[in-house]
């Protein structure tokens, strides 16, 4: 690659790479009959467009302005029969996050008047819905001692008229004056008629929970709706919350390893098995716990059956003196207790536990999007937001492309390493391919680096829309010494030893990845 375009720092290196682009690039924006051309050109924007959106990428790095949606649901949703209502348990819910939304939107025609309350508003339904209000669930979102925005849809339900096995949520999000943002979709949620009381076989996995996924656990006093508590995390604490639930990573847990320790250990979490759960947000655990199957109102002890969706389980701690029925997880109102359970007089393999110590588990999904409209001229929706899922690379040296694997690709969508543009190529809604741009765009002395330069790597839409990912790229120079002044001595050998080392601990390539954590 010729390092020579590097000179002026506000403008891309020209050519960025060894590939030649067609003059229509060169020349206009990229436009909506752009995005529907063929797969397979590589595309690169115009140097004036690319001199603009340069400066913006810069801006959304360095004050990181971006907004992101998450959207928590449960994996599994009972069917309703009938005139019932089997609302989702636990609801879906969805947090606003990111210092993109203190940015109010707008303030050419919000806050007229005086005109206060939250700058954004959702609607949620199934995937089939009408969009008529009784399908659809407005959501009043609530702002979080940690500045998030919660809303929840407590009264979304499958009707007995939907025959569908499998559905998705729907999001829409309108921004205050009408303007919508965008409409963000769920992951795949499986439709079942009720929880399945037979003995689970891991011939049929589809309701079994494996170790390391994500669950949430709730509890119902009399099958009451009104009285349904989730295991929730505040302030650092555990507690029963009847409004807002967490994830759990459930972790199949070692009883010699240290506290926060997880050895990897795959496979489906049967009863009598100990686990341990993990906060997903906060990374707070519980102790660890042997998981009882409940029938009855008694924890089962015998049973090592693969646990299923929807089961009722019960949490006990280890160590219980022999002949005793053993201390339970349990709620006390909005606390999180231990509860001592009795022996059952009837039958020595089971333990009588109380309505509090019996807890409903259910695999959990959640859904990411982040974008920062702060770059963008455009009243366009900001979705589809691509998604990368992993990074493939090829070749080395001089010449290397980066293969982005993903969902909600378009043609439209550029590759950007850090403030630099890279050529781009659309293969397909799950593809892009890029070529990554010389270091010598990076700077002047990349001849000389010491160290690995690493940059992040995100997407930008054709009318400037920014699309962060959690993903980087990383540079890792080449051996070099920098030429000193005239009748400087040599250094000395292993003078460079540091460099040299960290040189053969890279592979032959230039170029590494890594994913920020």
């Amino acid at each position: 690659m010729d390092p020579a375009g590097a000179a002026d720092p506000a403008v891309p290196p020209n050519p960025l790479t060894h590939l030649s682009l067609r003059d229509r690039s060169e020349m206009q924006l990229q436009s909506e009959a752009d995005r529907r051309s063929h797969p397979g050109t590589w595309t690169r924007s115009s140097p004036e467009h690319a001199t603009i959106l340069r400066g913006g990428v810069r801006r959304c790095l360095q004050q990181q302005c971006e907004q992101t949606v998450r959207i928590l649901h449960a994996k599994v949703a009972q069917k309703s029969y009938g005139n019932e209502k089997r609302f989702f348990c636990p609801p879906p819910c969805v947090y606003l996050s990111g210092p993109g939304w203190r940015v109010k939107p707008g303030q050419d025609q919000a806050h007229q008047a005086g005109e206060t309350g939250p700058t954004v508003c959702g609607y949620m339904g199934l995937d089939s819905a009408s969009g008529s209000a009784a399908e659809t669930q407005k959501l009043n979102f609530e702002q979080q001692p940690d500045s998030r925005e919660f809303g929840c849809a407590k009264t979304l339900y499958v009707s007995d008229a939907d025959k569908r096995k499998h559905f998705r949520l729907v999001l829409r999000l309108v921004l205050r004056g009408g303007l919508e943002l965008g409409t963000f979709h769920s992951r795949l949620i499986k439709v079942i008629s009720k929880p399945s009381q037979k003995k689970q076989s891991l011939k049929n996995t589809d309701l079994c929970i494996s170790s390391g996924s994500k669950v949430s656990l709730f509890n119902r006093l009399r099958s009451q709706t009104v009285s349904t508590r989730y295991l929730s995390v505040q302030d650092g604490a555990f507690v029963a919350s009847a409004r807002q639930w967490a994830a759990f990573t459930l972790h199949l847990a070692d009883g010699h390893s240290s506290p926060g320790d997880f050895p990897p250990r795959e496979g489906y979490v049967r009863y009598g098995s100990l686990v341990q759960l993990v906060c997903t947000v906060t990374g707070i655990t519980l102790p660890p716990m042997i998981i009882r199957k409940v029938a009855k109102q008694c924890a089962l002890l015998d049973v090592d059956e693969p646990i299923s969706q929807l089961h009722k389980c019960a949490f006990q701690f280890p160590g219980s003196p022999p002949g005793g029925g053993g201390t339970y997880l349990c709620l006390a109102t909005e606390k999180v207790v231990q509860f001592q359970a009795s022996p059952c007089p009837k039958e020595a393999n089971r333990a009588l536990l109380n309505d509090s110590s019996c807890w409903t588990i259910i695999g959990t999904e959640a859904v990411e999007f982040s974008f920062s409209t702060s770059l963008a001229c455009t009243r366009e929706p900001v979705t589809p937001v691509p998604l990368i899922s992993t990074l493939e690379l090829s070749g080395g040296g001089d010449v290397a492309t980066l293969e982005l694997h993903g969902d909600n690709f378009h043609a439209g969508l550029k590759v950007w390493f850090g403030d630099v543009e890279a050529e781009t190529m659309y293969r397909s809604p799950r593809s892009l391919v890029c070529v990554v741009p010389d270091v010598a765009a990076f700077g002047s002395d990349w001849r000389w680096l010491r160290a690995p330069i690493t940059v992040p790597v995100s997407l930008v839409r054709a009318d400037g829309l920014f699309y962060p990912s959690a993903f980087s790229f990383t540079y890792t120079p080449e051996y070099s010494a920098r030429p000193g002044p005239p009748g400087t001595p040599e250094p000395a050998t292993g003078a460079d030893a540091l460099l040299e080392s960290i040189h053969q601990e890279f592979t032959r390539t230039n170029f590494h990845l890594f994913i920020q954590t």
